[in-house]
């Protein structure tokens, strides 16, 4: 048996108590051992999993993932979550409680749904069974959700947990303000443990808000197996899209924001195409922030003498038409600025595509270098036009079918699901 799952069944460990434990956990769990479960002695706990009614691959991995360490859920979710995965899984209460998130729905429309899956969530926190509430994302009103909401979860004496994608996205998007600082601060001391994804995350959660070590678990973000995979063939998928097989084909992917850094590719793009005219760039997502931010880089791709060698598809893009551009590249550029840890990258590695991403935040360390990709200077379009140049000239590229294969296996074994739920059931247990 788990020497930790012993200790919580000797008593109920205090939060320092709780963190050496989840921290022995981590060390002793390598990234391909088959994980422990939670002794069937124990009293299993039932836990409401609040998804906000978005990020599917997300809220599928981790409900699959906990499930299968026998705990039980209620899943808070929306018409976008309610698939069959969920819906025929006996440990999983299904509770749509956000409905139809139509974006094309008139503003008034838009409103109205809100306030009423507020009225269910708020009702159904009152006479829920479970204990612990885990948050994986807020809801719209961020402001509302971190402070009153979050007081009424304690106030009805529930557990929270709440796992922090970003620790400060304000800060990230350089629009943070005392407000937002404060909004934070609440949510995070109120919660009676935290999940982050990388050790970074941890630092700053601790630096900026002053949570103690022992309330914050690092734990890895779990693979995209949620998007279809089908048989469409990598020749396809290039065909599909009008692009030659002589191309050298790079895929920029996911919300178009400043903190992306789409300029310096656009930048470091054009440089390229000045000496080979065989590139060729993929921008596929859905703008997000100032609509002026996409609009100057729309501009600067017919100014530059590239659009003939861009193909957008400046849109939300749907799970079922995601593989088709992950086929038709030949590389991932994740450009960012600012960001500590990127989703886009482990739904690359979930195709088996190779990354070309700036140094910043905890990207160099998910980089493999020469293995799953290279890795640049953030914000310098020369650095990563040379290394998008040694990328096509390498083995990695040369290689691809292989390569793409040895990705998979790394991936599925450094960020499996197993290995978060085994700490998240941890303290779950505990709490």
């Amino acid at each position: 048996m788990n020497e930790a799952v012993v200790l919580t069944m000797r008593s109920e460990p205090s939060s320092v108590e709780l963190g050496k434990m989840v921290r022995s956990a981590e060390a002793q769990i390598p990234f391909n051992a088959q994980r422990p479960t939670v002794n069937s002695q124990l009293s299993t706990p039932r836990v409401a999993l609040l998804t906000g009614g978005g990020d599917k691959p997300y809220a599928l991995g981790m409900a699959a993932a906990l499930t299968s360490e026998g705990i039980s859920i209620d899943f808070v979710g929306s018409d976008d979550l309610s698939v069959p995965e969920l819906l025929t899984n006996r440990r999983v209460n299904f509770l749509n409680l956000r409905g139809n998130q139509n974006p094309n729905a008139k503003p008034t429309r838009k409103m109205s749904r809100v306030l009423m899956y507020y009225w269910r969530l708020v009702g159904y926190s009152a006479r829920a069974k479970p204990k612990i509430f885990h948050i994986l994302w807020n809801n719209k009103f961020q402001f509302f959700d971190r402070t009153l909401l979050m007081l009424y979860y304690k106030l009805l004496g529930k557990r929270v947990v709440f796992t922090a994608h970003n620790v400060n996205a304000g800060k990230r998007d350089h629009n943070d303000s005392w407000l937002n600082r404060l909004s934070l601060k609440v949510q995070y001391s109120s919660s009676d443990h935290i999940f982050v994804h990388t050790d970074g995350m941890k630092r700053e959660l601790i630096a900026d808000f002053r949570i103690p070590e022992e309330n914050v678990s690092v734990i890895p973000f779990g693979i995209n197996n949620t998007v279809p995979n089908t048989s469409l063939s990598i020749a396809e998928a290039k065909q599909r899209l009008g692009v030659s097989s002589s191309d050298k084909t790079m895929l920029f992917f996911g919300n178009i924001a400043p903190y992306k850094g789409l300029e310096y590719l656009i930048a470091a793009f054009t440089e390229l195409l000045k000496k080979d005219r065989s590139y060729r760039l993929l921008i596929v997502g859905n703008p997000k922030g100032p609509a002026s931010y996409w609009n100057e880089i729309g501009r600067t791709i017919v100014n530059s003498d590239i659009a003939d060698r861009v193909i957008e598809k400046i849109e939300y893009v749907p799970d079922e038409a995601t593989e088709l551009y992950f086929k038709a590249a030949d590389a991932l550029v994740l450009p960012y600025a600012h960001v500590f840890q990127s989703g886009v990258l482990f739904l690359g590695y979930n195709f088996g595509l190779p990354a070309i991403a700036a140094d910043v935040g905890s990207l160099k360390n998910e980089i493999v270098e020469g293995k799953t990709g290279l890795v640049f200077r953030s914000q310098d379009p020369s650095d990563l036009a040379s290394k998008i140049e040694e990328y096509f000239k390498s083995e990695l590229f040369s290689n691809l079918e292989n390569t793409r294969s040895q990705i998979k296996e790394y991936a599925n074994e450094r960020y499996s699901w197993s290995r978060a739920a085994t700490i998240t059931a941890l303290v779950y247990s505990s709490l």
